[in-house]
Parts: structure tokens; C-alpha cells; sequence
């Protein structure tokens, strides 16, 4: 750890970790209910359980997000963070917002809108904190040195923030509302989060593989080039069947399907450095993740996206468990995997300790990715069997739903197996250090 204030990542991987675990387990419960309709019925019924599944996903992931500028901002920018303080109070706003919407959907209080059900007042403070991170990083940056990973990072924070700012718009029309929803929704894990995500991921493969900076940028400037170009008017395929104008469905089928590029060509950018660099770094754990990443995301987040995007495709295939496998995929691919990346690389130096316990957090690599992947072929599955014989054939949903039922007791079997490799993971980066060495910076730092 080259500054004094990368320290400030820790409690946000903490946080994020803590709330990946209930993130998880809400989602175990959730499946649950799918095979045992009356579970929990009078105290957290299903809508409060998915509620509770997809705010806390959102909410890790952007806290990870926040934790991995914070820690690789000030290397980049060659400087201290601007201000600690900041980061450190900004950090308790947001955890106390959290568990405060948590507790309110508990009891019912919330708004109506998915993924934005939090009360006003927590939108309200989630401004207010993006705008102190925002300021600290931005101050952090222009003060220091300018690099291609951090002037694309900034971008992509600034877009989360900016676009955030749509989910105070609730029209009474329920067309324009879902129009405008989804420049929330979409644009920021089809649109922002990608250039996030693609900054870490350069940020880490000049780490750890030593290629010239030079050669990481020029890839990372193709690969947001395409991910913008594909991405903004990608968001058309959501506009098929809401009662917008037709000629979304011919935007949206030909952007949305030119959205395997980036992440066909993050798979490709991954790889290469890897085989150009040709250094052994000593942190393999956090070389998986990375490697791991891109591979997911293009087949969580590209091709099983691809799936199903095609308006013609999409008029059966829509909201059926097709739907649900592509999420699980390409959430777990595309930023659930980068955020482990960076944890996995950062702590052992934070912690002033060589990368420990490797050999578990690899088992945990493959106990999730496993799992995931598992899961996405039931629902795929599922969902096929269900576009048949509900959107073709037009049985009754509920007949449907006793049909495909064993795909859902699959999918709960692969979400225990997937709590046990969060568990794995968190044990293996937070838990005692395996070697009691300090760190040899020269091997964990290579020079650039």
C-alpha cells in the first residue's frame, strides 16, 4: 500500500461484504417461498423478500464500487485522498440509509416502484452522500495525475449520480414513468456501471501483469467506446411492450444486439494482458476473479442477454424465467465478480499481510461461480418450458408454475451452495491471516 489513505477502502469492503452475505441469504429465502408458497407469509412475504434481495445488491455493489476508487484513486492520481473525513462520514450515511430502508420494507414502508422503493428522504440522502464522494475524488483527481482509469472511473461515477436523479421523476402515465425508469435502471448496469467496472479491471491487469500502460488504455478506450455506443440507445429493448412509439423495436433489437461487444472484447482484453505480461503475480486468487469476470459478464451480460433481446424473441421470452436467468448472470459476471476481484487484491494489502488463505478464496471462486452457473441453466430451462407452454400453447400461469417446479427446488439447492461460497470468500479475506509475514511491497506492487 503506497498512501496512508487507501485505508479508508476497508469499511466499505467491509459493508459491502457484510451486505453481500444478507444480500444472499434474503435471496435463499426468497427461492424458498417459490417451492413452499407459505413460508413466511404473514411476516416477510415474497415481494418484501425480493425487495429486500435487489436494494441489497444494489447497494453492496456501489458500495464496493466506492471502496475500489477510494483505494485505487489515490495510486493513479499519485496523492492522498482529498479528505478522509469525508469518506469516512460519507460511509456512515450510507450504511445507516441502508439498514434504514431495509428495516422500513420490513414494516412496509416504501415506495412502489421495483429497485426504487426506497422512501423519499433515503433517495434524498443518497444524493447528498454521492455528492460528498463525488467531491472527493473529483478534488482528489484534479489535483493529482490524470490517467485514462481515472478520467473513465470518474465519468462512470458521475453517471451513476447523475442519473440517479431519475428516480425523483414518478409520473402519473405509466408508460412515461417506466420510460424514465429505466434511464435509471438501465443505464447505469447497461450504461455506467460498465465503465466502472472496465476501469477496475484495467486498473488491475496493470497491477498485476505489467503491461505497459499505454497498451491497457488503448484497449480500455475501445472497449467504453463500444459500451456507450451500444448501450444508450441499447436501452430500447425495454421499450417494446410499454406504449412507446414501434420504432423501438427495431432500435432496440439492433443496439442491443451490438452489446456483446464490449464484453466479448473485455474477455479478449483480459486474456491478452495476461499472456503479454507473463508475470506470476503472487495474488493468483485475485487473477482469477479478474480472469473470471470477463468470462461471466460476456456470457451472463452478452450472450445470454443476446438471448433474448430481439423483439420478435422478446414478445414471448419477456418477464418469464428467461428474464430471471440473465440477471443472475450477468449481475454475477459483470460487477458482483469485479467487486471480489479488487477485495481479493486490496486486502491482503491493506492488512499488511501476502495474499493469505488463497487456496480458500479460490474454492469460494468456484463454489459461486458454480452455483451461478447452474442456476442459470434451470432458469433457462424454465423459462423455455415455460415460453412453450404459457405464451405458445396458453396454459394458465399458475398450471405453468407446477410444471416447472423442480427447476425451482434446483435453483435452491445452487443458492446453499452459493451461501456456503460467500461465506468462504468473506472468511478468506477477513478472517485470521494464514502467514503472520509483513507484506513484501516489491512483489505485491510491481513498478509500472
Amino acid at each position: 500500500m503506497k498512501y496512508a489513505t487507501q485505508k479508508v477502502a476497508l469499511p466499505y469492503f467491509y459493508g459491502a461484504l457484510l451486505l453481500f452475505a444478507v444480500q444472499v441469504l434474503v435471496g435463499i429465502l426468497a427461492g424458498a417461498v417459490y417451492v413452499m408458497p407459505n413460508l413466511l407469509s404473514e411476516l416477510l412475504p415474497f415481494n418484501i423478500l425480493r425487495m429486500i434481495h435487489t436494494n441489497a445488491l444494489i447497494v453492496w455493489l456501489l458500495m464496493g464500487f466506492f471502496g475500489a476508487a477510494y483505494y485505487l484513486i489515490p495510486e493513479e492520481s499519485e496523492r492522498e485522498i482529498h479528505s478522509p473525513t469525508i469518506a469516512y462520514v460519507q460511509f456512515g450515511l450510507f450504511m445507516f440509509g441502508a439498514l434504514a430502508a431495509v428495516v422500513g420494507y420490513v414494516f412496509r414502508i416504501h415506495e412502489g416502484r421495483e429497485f426504487l422503493e426506497q422512501p423519499l428522504w433515503i433517495k434524498a440522502a443518497i444524493v447528498v452522500v454521492a455528492l460528498m464522494f463525488l467531491y472527493n475524488v473529483s478534488l482528489t483527481v484534479l489535483k493529482g495525475r490524470k490517467t485514462v482509469i481515472t478520467n473513465i472511473l470518474l465519468m462512470g461515477l458521475w453517471g451513476i449520480a447523475l442519473f440517479f436523479l431519475f428516480a425523483f421523476y414518478n409520473p402519473a402515465n405509466l408508460a412515461l414513468d417506466k420510460m424514465y425508469w429505466w434511464f435509471v435502471v438501465h443505464l447505469w448496469v447497461e450504461g455506467v456501471w460498465e465503465l466502472v467496472m472496465a476501469s477496475i479491471l484495467a486498473f488491475l491487469m496493470i497491477k498485476m501483469t505489467g503491461v505497459d500502460r499505454e497498451v491497457v488504455e488503448k484497449w480500455l478506450y475501445a472497449i467504453v467506446g463500444l459500451a456507450l455506443f451500444s448501450g444508450i440507445l441499447g436501452t430500447g429493448h425495454h421499450f417494446y411492450w410499454i406504449g412507446t412509439p414501434g420504432y423501438w423495436q427495431w432500435i432496440g433489437s439492433l443496439f442491443s444486439t451490438l452489446e456483446v461487444a464490449p464484453f466479448f472484447a473485455m474477455v479478449v482484453f483480459a486474456f491478452m494482458m495476461v499472456y503479454k505480461g507473463g508475470r506470476n503475480h503472487p495474488n493468483k486468487a485475485a487473477m482469477l476473479w479478474s480472469l473470471g469476470c470477463s468470462v461471466f459478464a460476456f456470457f451472463g451480460a452478452g450472450l445470454w442477454g443476446f438471448l433474448h433481446t430481439l423483439a420478435p424473441i422478446n414478445y414471448y421470452s419477456h418477464g418469464t424465467q428467461v428474464t430471471a436467468a440473465h440477471g443472475h448472470l450477468a449481475f454475477y459476471g459483470a460487477y458482483v465478480m469485479i467487486n471480489l476481484a479488487i477485495i481479493t487484491y486490496a486486502m491482503p494489502l491493506l492488512r499488511g499481510r501476502e495474499p493469505y488463505n488463497q487456496v480458500l478464496n479460490m474454492w469460494s471462486f468456484w463454489l459461486i461461480s458454480s452455483g451461478v452457473a447452474f442456476m442459470t441453466f434451470a432458469l433457462t430451462v424454465a423459462g423455455v418450458v415455460q415460453v412453450h407452454l404459457q405464451r405458445v400453447l396458453g396454459m394458465g400461469y399458475m398450471e405453468v408454475q407446477d410444471q416447472i417446479g423442480l427447476f425451482y427446488w434446483m435453483r435452491l439447492g445452487s443458492g446453499l451452495v452459493i451461501l456456503v461460497g460467500v461465506l468462504l470468500y468473506i472468511y478468506s479475506v477477513v478472517g485470521p491471516v494464514m502467514a503472520a509475514k509483513p507484506a513484501r511491497t516489491s512483489s505485491l506492487q510491481p513498478a509500472e
